[in-house]
């Protein structure tokens, strides 16, 4: 899985030695009830040797529903730096320290590539980038329950808002969020909706299509999930 997997990582800006090819399999871990570990691979498709960093963050969502990360050593995991030559593939070992809690508990691996040596950068030339990919962690509670809402559809000055929530105990990802309703359609990517979570979706009605509606229907489309919800339109709503 390469690097552009929207998701998964992130591309870092930085002088000289251009990035290398790599590849993580699988791209997101799921560690059962009763497992205590697991296992990804990091393999180097490039022609030069790959250096990594391995740290982890505990991966929590704050009030608004933004992803917030948190260093952490709750999960054991092994190397924590390592090298791979062209071509060849390294197993970085999970393990779980404590048993299977009430809730999921999410965390995000972030796998580094480091700088070339000083010897190797001076040999290079211009702006390149270096890869970090976040790789997402999740340990399964004790008894897993997968819910979600609706909590509110609301329509003030041409923009809509959609609040979905997950009043479950593990996560689950939005695929997609779409409203309509007369001559107005729109729809959004979702993303990871944590245990306990709340996020706003929210969109623009144009004010001639606002003016025409009478009802605007919405969908929510999650893993395993399918949520449906709706309002009643009145003239005032779609007052800028």
């Amino acid at each position: 899985m390469r690097r552009c997997l929207l998701a998964a990582f992130l591309c870092l800006a930085v002088s000289a030695a251009a990035a290398a090819e790599f590849s993580v399999s699988p791209i997101r871990v799921d560690v059962p009830r009763g497992a205590r570990s697991a296992a990804v691979s990091v393999a180097n498709d490039d022609a030069q040797p790959l250096r990594m960093q391995l740290r982890l963050m505990e991966w929590t969502q704050d009030a608004e529903g933004k992803d917030v990360h948190t260093e952490s050593d709750a999960l054991v995991y092994y190397p924590r730096m390592m090298t791979i030559a062209p071509g060849e593939k390294r197993l970085v070992r999970i393990g779980i320290k404590t048993p299977a809690g009430a809730a999921e508990r999410a965390y995000r691996l972030y796998i580094d590539e480091l700088p070339a040596p000083a010897a190797e950068r001076a040999a290079a030339s211009g702006l390149t980038f270096s890869i970090r990919f976040a790789l997402p962690v999740f340990v399964a509670p004790a008894e897993a329950t997968l819910r979600g809402s609706i909590d509110s559809i609301t329509l003030r000055e041409g923009k809509l808002r959609v609040a979905v929530s997950n009043p479950g105990n593990r996560s689950f990802r939005i695929t997609t969020v779409g409203a309509r309703g007369g001559a107005f359609a729109a729809e959004s990517a979702g993303w990871y909706l944590l245990a306990g979570a709340t996020r706003v979706h929210q969109f623009d009605v144009p004010a001639e299509a606002c003016r025409g509606l009478r009802r605007l229907d919405v969908t929510v489309k999650a893993d395993g999930l399918s949520l449906e919800g709706g309002l009643d339109v009145d003239a005032g709503m779609c007052t800028r």
